[in-house]
């Protein structure tokens, strides 16, 4: 097998996008080897679900679209980045009580650092940014 896999697919910021997004990082994971009823399956579909929402939500119409990339290093490490053409940053925003949202940046580190993973930002050549999302991967690649 190749030293890495990739996969990206970029869909219209729309809120239908948001299931697209997730049921094209669920294929393409299988088609790599992931079982489907797994807690990291599970895991990654929700930090895909929160990133698209927020690529959809917070960029106030001023990204047409966003990019799911996926890359798989060496059968060692999952890399899940969605870009938006926004120049905004995602930012912790403060938990109200009443608060409906705000909380998916929480939820994205919680759940990557309970796979052993981490989260990080990178501005790309448009303005924008990309929110990567780094996982260990312990699945048996299949080619």
């Amino acid at each position: 097998m190749a030293d890495h896999q990739e996969a990206n697919v970029t869909l219209p910021s729309e809120p239908v996008s948001v299931s697209a997004a997730r049921r094209y990082v669920a294929r393409v994971l299988t088609e790599w080897g992931l079982a489907t009823d797994t807690d990291f399956a599970d895991s990654i579909q929700l930090i895909v679900s929160e990133l698209a929402t927020n690529a959809v939500q917070h960029t106030f119409g001023q990204s047409p679209n966003f990019t799911v990339d996926l890359r798989l290093e060496r059968e060692e490490q999952l890399h899940l980045g969605v870009t938006d053409s926004h120049p905004r940053w995602p930012r912790r925003l403060p938990a109200a009580v009443q608060q409906d949202n705000g909380r998916g940046m929480v939820i994205i580190r919680t759940l990557a650092k309970e796979c052993g993973g981490r989260l990080t930002v990178t501005p790309t050549a448009d303005g924008g940014k990309t929110v990567w999302i780094a996982l260990p991967w312990s699945v048996s690649v299949q080619s």
